[in-house]
């Protein structure tokens, strides 16, 4: 019976969207976005994970799944902080699944951590702009879609602090 193993999966998603008022209002900015992990092209191009034989340039579907987790929760963050008048100056976020195979050859995801670093206009915004994560989750579809813990830890900065 074969052992089992533990994978992690570590995306970047960037927000790129701030057109010059971050998110003063709902249509001040755009929802676009980089999404990158280490050794991987720009042109998004899949295959396997390595190991399972994949190629490591390419994608594959457990990064784009953390991808998708990290991104969904990026957009649904920046809804809310708009809404609520939080300002948000810049975005990043250096999420990480993790999932353990099981005897047969199967597996899953056991959790993916989230860990954006936001920077907002304000001191008086950080307060509101943490706590906005938990509504930001409660609203992500795809977090909402999954099976498994989806955790963030979120830091906020102020803009030129």
């Amino acid at each position: 019976m074969p052992r089992s193993r533990e994978h992690a999966y570590d995306v970047t998603v960037t927000w790129t969207g701030n057109t010059g008022e971050g998110t003063a209002g709902y249509r001040a900015y755009t929802r676009d976005h980089d999404v990158t992990a280490p050794d991987k092209a720009t042109r998004l191009t899949g295959s396997a994970d390595p190991a399972f034989v994949g190629d490591p340039e390419r994608w594959n579907p457990e990064e784009l799944l953390v991808a998708s987790l990290s991104q969904c929760h990026m957009l649904s963050y920046l809804a809310v902080c708009s809404l609520k008048k939080v300002v948000v100056t810049a975005y990043e976020d250096v999420a990480r699944g993790a999932m353990s195979e099981t005897a047969g050859g199967g597996g899953r995801f056991t959790e993916v951590v989230l860990n954006p670093v936001v920077t907002v206009a304000e001191e008086s915004m950080v307060e509101a702009a943490t706590a906005l994560h938990e509504d930001a989750h409660r609203i992500c579809f795809i977090a909402n879609s999954v099976n498994f813990p989806v955790r963030h830890a979120p830091r906020i900065v102020v803009a030129g602090g």
